[in-house]
């Protein structure tokens, strides 16, 4: 679906449409971790998360009590996938120059279908950050519990040990 309120109103230079990552996911797949779409160096290396200051693989290897900063890429979505975490993006393709959320145009958002083919077991959709949260409805309204996570973007500039207090709630999720 078309996400046109994301465009703000302003007028601006045609930019390329991009396309986002797909999805990681399992068939056991639990919690599913929606961020909105990937930074223009997560593009680069085709790889989530992948911007350096990025707080989301410190974040999920405390929570997941693994060494996910020091694996390679394969490696660290194949422990995700062992925790039965999964991650995504809410937006699949927009226009976008930069790496700014406030910056993305004529989103498509990501079919709630894909995950209940892919992962029927996902009971908690988790989203990174405010413009991620901003599908919570549509996830809401397919019968998944969700919630709403601080961003793990170098822009939004709380501590890392603020963030990660309520990251933590994905632990107790998974230990149940």
């Amino acid at each position: 679906m078309r996400d046109d309120a994301l465009a703000g109103g302003k007028q601006r230079a045609a930019v390329p449409r991009r396309h986002g990552l797909p999805p990681v996911l399992s068939s056991d797949t639990r919690v599913l971790i929606l961020g909105s779409f990937p930074s223009e160096a997560s593009l680069a290396a085709a790889q989530y998360y992948a911007h350096p200051r990025n707080h989301f693989w410190p974040i999920l290897a405390a929570v997941l009590a693994e060494p996910l900063v020091a694996m390679p890429y394969a490696k660290r979505l194949a422990t995700l996938r062992g925790h039965r975490v999964g991650v995504w993006d809410t937006i699949v393709a927009c226009e976008r120059a930069g790496s700014l959320d406030a910056d993305i145009r004529n989103a498509l958002r990501g079919d709630v279908a894909v995950i209940r083919r892919r992962a029927p077991m996902v009971r908690l959709v988790c989203f990174n950050g405010q413009t991620a949260a901003r599908a919570r409805s549509c996830w809401d309204a397919a019968g998944y519990a969700t919630l709403s996570l601080p961003s793990t973007s170098p822009a939004y500039t709380r501590p890392l040990s603020e963030k990660l207090k309520a990251w933590q709630a994905i632990a107790n999720i998974l230990r149940a």
